[in-house]
């Protein structure tokens, strides 16, 4: 089985999100795309971040009723800030049969160099990158890549806690599920790393 692998905080998640991994299904060749939610980012401060269970539980909501689609909680039982190269190696030991492909921007893969181990992930793993306005793919680096021409919506997740912060509407910006559940634990409400209900 062909699976995308799309790393990311989905802090929270919201339709962008859920477009690309539209697309790539639907362009990328692909049988399944996972979330994979990173409970903390080597690259992004863990002040703003929701406790990782909470954003889980957003992903599923969000996804709920299509089987094309699954929220993976690997990373809550790693090693901390999660490297994708030691996620990748522990799928690809756990799931022997399946094919792995990696999910990102052009702006993710213009700094791929930086990333742990990038040697590695670009010899054993096919990357399927959407275009960013701004950020082309010139040099693919030695690695199998696959470009798409993803319809992207201009939609931060920074902007989205921003909102809820102000009390103001994140209707059309996430799932209404999503909207509903974020305004009933009353997630963002205020920064912070821990939830309402609380997450550590």
């Amino acid at each position: 089985m062909n699976i995308g692998l799309y790393f990311g905080s989905f802090n929270p998640i919201h339709t962008g999100h859920l477009i690309i991994a539209s697309h790539v299904l639907n362009e990328g060749g692909l049988d399944k795309v996972w979330f994979v939610v990173s409970p903390q980012n080597p690259f992004k401060p863990s002040a703003s971040l929701l406790n990782e269970y909470d954003r889980l539980h957003l992903v599923q909501k969000a996804i709920e009723g299509d089987d094309r689609l699954r929220a993976s909680d690997v990373e809550f039982g790693l090693p901390r800030p999660s490297y994708s190269a030691f996620t990748l190696a522990h799928l690809s030991e756990k799931y022997p049969t399946h094919r792995f492909k990696i999910i990102m921007g052009s702006d993710s893969f213009q700094n791929l160099n930086n990333w742990k181990n990038p040697e590695a992930i670009i010899r054993h793993y096919p990357i399927l990158v959407y275009l960013r306005p701004g950020f082309p793919v010139t040099d693919t680096l030695g690695a199998e890549v696959q470009l798409l021409q993803a319809p992207l919506l201009e939609i931060s997740a920074t902007h989205i806690r921003k909102l809820v912060q102000a009390g103001k509407s994140i209707r059309y910006l996430v799932p209404e599920v999503v909207a509903d559940e974020i305004a009933a634990s009353r997630f963002y409400t205020t920064p912070g790393p821990l939830s309402p209900k609380g997450g550590t």
